[in-house]
Formats: C-alpha cells, sequence, structure tokens
C-alpha cells in the first residue's frame, strides 16, 4: 500500500478555557484504477509532524475531491527521531576555531603593545638623567624637552587605549565561545525527538484531486475574558469594552488562521457528577486518593485534559451557528454555548506570551448611585448599577480594568453575568460629596428610675454636594444591638423619618442637589441596670 504526504496548513482555530480544535487542510492527487478496469486503489494518506499536545482521540478526518474517495478513519503514530548533528556541529566547531584564531591575533597585538611599552619605558629610564643635565647645562631648550614629554605621553596613552580595547574584544569572544562550546556539548549529547503523525487509509476509484479536511484537540490552549468598564459620569453612562487574552503552547504557530473563541466547557465531560457518601471525621493529612471524584473530573491536571474530547462533543461543534449582531467579533449561540468569530485572521505563536483581543465595544444601560456610611468612613463610594442586554451575551467571570471619566480608579472582578441581569462596579471615591459626622449630645439621666442608667445619644450628619447634577445616596448608619435582655436600646427620634432594621440599621435613599446640602439627625438612648458593667458604649 502507498503512502501519500499531505501538506497541511492550519486554517481555523476554536479555542475554549483549557484546549483548542485546530483544522488544517491540504491538496494531494489520489491515484486511479487497477489494469485500467477501475478497481479501487487502496492507499494512506499521511499528514507528519503534528505536535505532541494532540489528543488521538479527537482526530477528525474528511474533504471533498474531483473524484470519489473513501475514508477509512484514521490512527496516530508516534515517531521518534534523532536530528542529524553532523553539519551543526561541523558549523559549530568552525565558528569556535575561527574564535580562537581571533583571540590568537588579539593577543600577538597585545603582546607587541606590551614590548612597545617596555621600550618606552626603557628610554625614558636612560634619558632622564641625561635631558636633566641637558637642560641644567642650557645645551637643550624648553621646546625640545617639551616635544620629548609630549612625544612620550602620547605614545603611553595610545598604548594604553589600544591595550584596553584589545582586552575587552577578548572578553567578547571568550563569551561566545563559552556559548558555542556550550552548543556543541548539547548537539553532541542530542535528546530524541517526538512528533505526531496521522495514517489516513483511503480508497479512490480514478486519478484526482482531493482535498483532505483534518482537525483535532490540542491541550495548553486557553482563554480568558478582561473587561474595560469606562464611566462617563456627566454623560451618565458606562461603556464595557469585552476583551479576550489568548495563550498557547501547544508546539506550533497559528498563522495567519480564522479564530473563534467559544464559551463551552469539553473539559467537564458528559456526564452529570454523582454523590459520594458525606463522611465526618477527625482532621487527616489529605491525600489524592481521598479526593471527591467531582474535584478529580472538574479539577483535572493538564495531562488528563487532553484525553477527554468525545465524539457527542465534536458533533456539537459542527452544528450550524446562528448569527447574532455583530459588533467587532462575530457572536454565535448554539444552546448555551456562545462563540467570538474574531474578525479577519491572526497570529498566535506557541510560547505562553499572550495575545489580547477586543469581542466587543458596547454602551449599557445604568444608573449610579452614592453609598454612605459615615460611623466608618467620612466620604462617599460611586456605585454603578448596570444590566447586561437581554439580547446580549454571558459575560464570563473576569477582571474589570475601571476607568472614570478617563482616569483609572483600580481593578475588580466580575462574575457570570447572564444576559438581562444586573451587576454592580465599584467606581471608587467621589470627592465632589463632602460628610461630616457630629456627636451633638451625650446626656446620662442623673434621676434614676428604680436602679436604672440611662444615656442619650445624638448624632447630626451633614452631606453636601459639590457637583453640578443631582445625585442619588443611599446612606446607612447604626444605632447599638443589645445582647443582654437587661439593657434596652431605644430609637427616640430621627429626621428625615426612616425604620430602623432588626440589627439596628438605619438607612436613608436621598436625591441631593447640585450644590446642595442636607442635614440627617437621629437620636437613641441606651437603658440598663446601673449594677451592670456595659461594653461598647464607646461609640
Amino acid at each position: 500500500m502507498s503512502r501519500l504526504l499531505v501538506e497541511t496548513k492550519i486554517i481555523a482555530v476554536t479555542v475554549y478555557q483549557d484546549r483548542a480544535l485546530v483544522k488544517r487542510r491540504g491538496v494531494v492527487r489520489v491515484g486511479g484504477g487497477e489494469n485500467g478496469v477501475g478497481l479501487s486503489l487502496e492507499q494512506e494518506l499521511m499528514v507528519t509532524n503534528l505536535p505532541m499536545t494532540v489528543n488521538g482521540d479527537s482526530v477528525r478526518v474528511g474533504g471533498v475531491g474531483s473524484v470519489p474517495v473513501k475514508l477509512f478513519g484514521a490512527r496516530c503514530e508516534r515517531i521518534y527521531t534523532t536530528e542529524p548533528v553532523g553539519t551543526r556541529a561541523a558549523q559549530l566547531t568552525q565558528q569556535i576555531e575561527e574564535v580562537e584564531a581571533e583571540k590568537r591575533s588579539l593577543d600577538a597585538q597585545l603582546e607587541a603593545l606590551a614590548l612597545q611599552s617596555s621600550f618606552l619605558q626603557g628610554l625614558r629610564e636612560k634619558t632622564e638623567e641625561q635631558v636633566a643635565i641637558s637642560l641644567a647645562r642650557k645645551n637643550m631648550n624648553l621646546s625640545d624637552t617639551l616635544d620629548l614629554l609630549n612625544f612620550l605621553g602620547s605614545q603611553y596613552g595610545e598604548y594604553a587605549i589600544a591595550s584596553e580595547d584589545y582586552k575587552a574584544q577578548k572578553r567578547v569572544l571568550d563569551q561566545r565561545l563559552q556559548v558555542l562550546r556550550a552548543n556543541l556539548e548539547q548537539v553532541q549529547t542530542p535528546q530524541p525527538k517526538q512528533s505526531l503523525h496521522v495514517i489516513i487509509p483511503i480508497s479512490a476509484a480514478e486519478e484526482g484531486e482531493f482535498e483532505l479536511e483534518l482537525s483535532y484537540v490540542v491541550g495548553y490552549a486557553n482563554w480568558r475574558p478582561l473587561y474595560d468598564v469606562r464611566v462617563d459620569t456627566s454623560g451618565g453612562r458606562v461603556n464595557v469594552s469585552y476583551l479576550a487574552e489568548i495563550t498557547q503552547n501547544t508546539g506550533e504557530d497559528w498563522q495567519g488562521v480564522k479564530l473563534q473563541l467559544s464559551t463551552a466547557k469539553p473539559g467537564l465531560g458528559t456526564l452529570p457528577p454523582q454523590l459520594e457518601p458525606w463522611y465526618v471525621d477527625i482532621p487527616s493529612p489529605p491525600t489524592l486518593a481521598a479526593m471527591p471524584s467531582v474535584t478529580r473530573d472538574v479539577g483535572m491536571n493538564k495531562r488528563s485534559q487532553l484525553m477527554t474530547m468525545t465524539d457527542e462533543f465534536m458533533d456539537e461543534v459542527a452544528q450550524p451557528a446562528i448569527m447574532a449582531e455583530t459588533v467587532t467579533a462575530a457572536v454565535t449561540k448554539t444552546g448555551s454555548v456562545v462563540s467570538f468569530d474574531l474578525p479577519g485572521t491572526v497570529n498566535v505563536q506557541s510560547d505562553g506570551t499572550p495575545h489580547k483581543t477586543t469581542i466587543f465595544s458596547d454602551d449599557f444601560p445604568c444608573n449610579f448611585v452614592h453609598i454612605a456610611m459615615p460611623r466608618l468612613v467620612s466620604f462617599a463610594y460611586l456605585q454603578a448599577d448596570i444590566q447586561n442586554h437581554r439580547q446580549g451575551v454571558v459575560l464570563l467571570p473576569g477582571k474589570v480594568n475601571i476607568f472614570r471619566d478617563e482616569v483609572f480608579v483600580g481593578t475588580t472582578n466580575l462574575d457570570n453575568i447572564a444576559p438581562g441581569e444586573k451587576f454592580k462596579i465599584n467606581l471608587g471615591i467621589d470627592e465632589n460629596i463632602k460628610i461630616n459626622r457630629e456627636l451633638v449630645e451625650r446626656q446620662v439621666d442623673k434621676k434614676l428610675i428604680g436602679s436604672d442608667r440611662k444615656i442619650t445619644y445624638a448624632y447630626r450628619i451633614s452631606l453636601e454636594n459639590l457637583s453640578d447634577r443631582e445625585i442619588k445616596i443611599k446612606l446607612s448608619e447604626q444605632i447599638p444591638k443589645s445582647r443582654h435582655e437587661k439593657i434596652k436600646v431605644r430609637l427616640t427620634s430621627v429626621n428625615p423619618s426612616t425604620q430602623v432594621s432588626d440589627m439596628g440599621i438605619l438607612e436613608w435613599q436621598l436625591q441631593l442637589g447640585a450644590n446642595v446640602k442636607q442635614e440627617i439627625y437621629y437620636q437613641f438612648s441606651v437603658e440598663y441596670p446601673s449594677s451592670l458593667t456595659v461594653v461598647g458604649l464607646d461609640i
């Protein structure tokens, strides 16, 4: 049986949150009939050098051609090869010899400089006394002396500069030699290289072209959602940019591919989890074998993730998608699974480097509200109550970068948000809201009722809106909550009126106009027997 090598290219990739589905295509010319009688000729198509991260059970084949072709499944073969080392070792050896020759040349030049410097030193020692005598006897003028000194000085300087330059070049060559020798040692002790080949038995009744399509699942690929939330407080709107960070280290680069991101979770399998016995016991060191089976199924490591792609899931992926509204990415829904088809083609290297892309950016309906708790802090927090579009997509859990009026204010995390669901984003402190809480009364009743003591407290809170727009503010205060039957706490006065909760919480929902100030007043009393020592009244 003859084998035909098929050169394939990655054309599309669907990335899940823990793996990726890769599609390849390649054209091959298949053989014709035997002895001219039209009998089918059995052959094998072979796709080579696939990464070892391929899950063999997930390999699927198909295709179209100008002649009838039958496919008899596919099988994977692991190939162990040792790269030829002779040529590479010879290249490294030649480079080492060239660098060593350069070092010898530098050593010779350094030796020559040393001889010249030594000669100058001897000349200086011999002429030093004679020059002094000639100057004393005025047989040698000052100009000639300066010329001699300048000559000696310039020569010493040139030799020193040249010597340092040669030494620096030697240090560079020593580093190159170290790297080259390490590479040569590595090449001379090669490790077996593994690769994966896919073999597809076929039969064709006649000669013609056939376009093979091959798909498989690889591990070490994922994407995670990121969000940029930009709040325009003056315009009263929130813009949410839905981003994706794609990372892959599958062993093959994705160059110029059509990329799709999917919310499907194939790693969870197709069977529902089963309840295990719920044991009560004394603490013991945890072991892997003692972990519940649900944890083992859901928390799989990367090796087990490569082995969990079923035929049922592959059929689900192949179902026709329903196109939804397009913004930056085309959104498709199949049941509860959402896919994002990124426009154009992308390049994602197999190096683990994050690759960011925008899925969509849209304005969301929202309401702003300020949250104030003067007993704890003397400022107000701004909060946005946002609603996901009812016909939108699920916002997956992810990190959120928050910008308020083009200023970065911090980060938070977003939970899973379904279409139509409301969620809150905290936007930090609003400096335009001034809050002052003041204890205006603390009175101990000197007239004891029997043996009881009564203490009255009163607080005044002032709120001031320094912005140029009306705001909503939710203000929360509290009075003590008694945990003893003989300690009585009563709210005696409050303005504006509100009810106190079972936990002693007072809440006001206020509308505060632009540049408007408002005051809140409340009073409460604490009664208890004078014989009791009460803690918690240091308020």
